[in-house]
């Protein structure tokens, strides 16, 4: 059996080129399909999409290209993946089961900011549980490529206060454009969130330091989006101090974001997916 946590691009093309190379993939994803390509407002430099297409239908698109090969999904939670020196022993929230072969597309987890954070269910760190909010007024905090993106993708119907720690911002030049053009969304720089407490009708209440000194604005919500680290926190520590030979045998591949630091694109995680596949198939083939 071939096992594949995470269920992002790179995890559903791995899945989709192992099905068609004639084996059955095990696809595990703790909660969605479609990774942290759910949050993106506009993808443009996916091939085959000349006007671009958004996060949410490429995901749709996958999801049906999963369906139309057979691979269904299980959704459960990897709790820990362990090697006993023969095969792979993955235990989730409800069962444990044995795999010769593992994919680990497990994506990214988000940096957390080190400050007061006292508003459940007001702080987010992924702008895909906003995209029902309309009307509102929303604070993102980051200069990277997500920030630009999240704040654009909620500006359709809110309000937006993107704030940047520097003068410059980090993202694509052609994302800072389209911010600074758009009439939703208002870029402070050289600003540090301090602490998020709560304000009065459930709002939120946002420290902040600048130059200038303290001030404190009113939002409804609050997006961090400063950085991500590989998400790994299920690999025992076997699997661990063993990847490297692991990976050299054959049997251990990683695939998308998890492995790829900065370089995270839709593009790159899918062609990592389909190299882990047609690895596994050709390592198959010659143990036959």
């Amino acid at each position: 059996m071939v096992t594949i946590v995470g269920a992002g691009p790179a995890g559903m093309a791995a899945a989709i080129q192992l099905r068609r190379s004639g084996i059955d993939p095990l696809l595990v994803e703790e909660s969605r399909l479609g990774g942290l390509l759910i949050n993106a407002n506009l993808v443009e430099n996916y091939p085959g999409f000349p006007q671009g297409i958004s996060g949410p239908e490429l995901v749709r698109l996958f999801s049906e290209q999963l369906a139309r090969v057979g691979v269904q999904p299980l959704f459960e939670r990897v709790l820990e993946l362990d090697h006993d020196g023969g095969c792979f022993l993955i235990r989730s929230e409800n069962r444990v089961w044995r795999s010769r072969t593992a994919v680990i597309a497990s994506g990214t987890r988000p940096r957390r900011p080190e400050i007061p954070l006292e508003v459940p269910g007001r702080v987010f760190y992924e702008v895909a549980p906003l995209a029902g909010v309309k009307g509102g007024e929303i604070a993102v905090v980051g200069s990277g490529d997500a920030a630009f993106d999240y704040s654009l993708n909620l500006a359709r119907h809110n309000r937006v206060l993107l704030l940047i720690r520097g003068e410059r911002a980090k993202c694509l030049g052609l994302l800072e454009e389209r911010v600074a053009s758009h009439p939703a969304i208002e870029l402070r720089r050289h600003t540090i969130v301090r602490a998020v407490r709560e304000a009065k009708a459930g709002r939120v209440l946002v420290e902040l330091v600048g130059p200038g000194g303290g001030w404190e604005v009113e939002a409804d919500y609050v997006i961090f989006a400063i950085g991500r680290e590989a998400r790994l926190e299920f690999l025992s520590p076997a699997v661990r101090e063993g990847m490297a030979g692991l990976q050299r045998e054959g049997v251990l591949y990683m695939a998308g974001d998890v492995g790829n630091d900065i370089y995270r694109q839709a593009s790159i995680a899918v062609g990592d997916g389909v190299r882990a596949a047609m690895m596994i198939h050709r390592r198959l083939q010659g143990a036959i």
